[in-house]
């Protein structure tokens, strides 16, 4: 840090990292750009980063993880809340009629793979974790009963009372098959929503739109379960009303009933999942209990999370990867080895266990949405580079050429990534943002 701050060239480097919002973790990149006149062939302008400081030009990674990078999670929380958002009350290129439209918010949570240690809360008072007079005795010789009042940050929250009781191939087989889960619930949810004002699924989509945008949550035990916003549209989507005859009732009725018969199988182990018992469904209403700007909150706060509460790694595990070795609590590391061991089987291939130890078997994406739900994040990344790129024009930062008459040629190559500790501390100091905590990047 002492050596950054005493370089010649640290403003330079300062105005990158601002540049980048103090990503803790930048690409570098090492070449040159060049623009043409298209008729003459002369060249107008050149940037190289040869006069860059140590030669590189630092862009941001533009990751999603917070534990690796908060101030690029950060970007990426407040791009997911406001395409959730536009597809509650409008905006960004939805209209803002979008807010009439009967909208659900739905948690689909797994099944019990397990009794666990939880924190459990009634009338604001802290209860007992499982206190049971006549608990029974495991075969493994532990009492199923904890009466303890957890801490909201008790590390023990999560884990099983008896880890030899415990369903860890389950659990990561639940995570890996949830992405086809989810995917058989839209489906059974638009087959029963069809069925209930008597049309097929075809016709159905003739008059109604079913929209949804979804985030998956990691919950302490190591299983995920999905957020999801879903809302009723027109044939054109967010342009059109749905029908009269298109009610809020009948889409909660649909939700629950496709919740409760979807089922996905993993035929090589026989073993079948379906959602867990605990099903929340709320209606969003603009001055209700549930707000549209606490819902996109909500889950735009999850979209920037990993398996971190679980108290595992960010980062992939190698096969042959020292377990024992690994800094991760026993619950995760036990997680990761049902993984490995299932991820070697020939029939599991496809699930890819392996590959995906770390996220305890989740290979899905975090955040998903359907096509006509709202504006995109490609079309919201686009639209800041290209207020930056007037900013910069603007102010003379940038040369103005007209782009039909200028031919553009540019020369990439990868350099490296990252910061030092030290430098990491100057970033956190330039942009206001603070590193991880100890429990993110190992």
């Amino acid at each position: 840090m002492i050596s950054r701050l005493h370089d010649p060239e640290y403003n330079r480097w300062a105005c990158q990292i601002k540049r980048t919002g103090g990503c803790r973790q930048p690409i570098h990149l090492r070449g040159k750009v060049e623009h043409y006149d298209r008729a003459t062939g002369r060249l107008l302008h050149r940037y190289s980063t040869r006069h860059e400081p140590n030669g590189v030009l630092r862009v941001a990674c533009k990751t999603r993880r917070a534990s690796r990078c908060p101030a690029c999670a950060e970007v990426y929380r407040a791009d997911t809340y406001q395409l959730i958002r536009a597809g509650l009350v409008g905006g960004k290129g939805v209209p803002e009629t979008v807010s009439t439209h009967p909208c659900l918010f739905v948690t689909l949570t797994a099944p019990s793979f397990g009794t666990v240690h939880a924190r459990r809360e009634k009338n604001g008072k802290v209860l007992p974790c499982h206190a049971r007079r006549d608990a029974e005795v495991c075969p493994h010789g532990r009492t199923m009963s904890c009466a303890k009042r957890h801490r909201a940050d008790d590390p023990c929250l999560g884990e099983p009372l008896c880890p030899d009781c415990y369903d860890y191939d389950g659990s990561v087989l639940f995570n890996a098959i949830s992405p086809e889960l989810w995917r058989r619930f839209t489906l059974a949810l638009r087959r029963r929503f069809a069925r209930l004002n008597g049309l097929t699924v075809r016709a159905l989509r003739e008059h109604v739109g079913i929209a949804f945008a979804k985030v998956a949550e990691y919950q302490r035990r190591g299983v995920v379960h999905f957020h999801a916003v879903i809302r009723l549209d027109g044939p054109d989507g967010p342009d059109s009303p749905p029908p009269p005859w298109a009610m809020a009732d009948a889409l909660e009725e649909s939700v629950r009933h496709a919740a409760d018969v979807v089922t996905a199988e993993v035929k090589p182990v026989g073993r079948t999942f379906r959602w867990g018992a605990q099903l929340d469904v709320r209606s969003i209403t603009l001055d209700g209990d549930l707000t549209e700007q606490a819902v996109a909150a909500y889950i735009a706060k999850y979209a920037t999370k990993a398996a971190e509460c679980v108290g595992t790694l960010d980062r992939r595990v190698q096969p042959l990867d020292d377990l024992e070795a690994l800094p991760v609590r026993d619950h995760a590391r036990r997680l990761i080895a049902a993984c490995m061991r299932l991820g070697s089987e020939p029939g599991l291939a496809d699930l890819r266990l392996t590959h995906w130890a770390h996220m305890l078997g989740f290979r899905g994406h975090f955040s998903t949405k359907s096509r006509r739900y709202s504006t995109t994040l490609g079309a919201l990344r686009a639209a800041r580079e290209e207020h930056r790129r007037t900013e910069e024009i603007t102010t003379g930062r940038l040369p103005l050429f007209d782009e039909d008459t200028v031919l553009v040629v540019a020369h990439w190559q990868y350099a490296g990534q990252g910061l030092s500790l030290g430098e990491q501390l100057l970033a956190a100091a330039l942009s206001g943002v603070p590193l991880p905590s100890a429990g993110g990047r190992r």
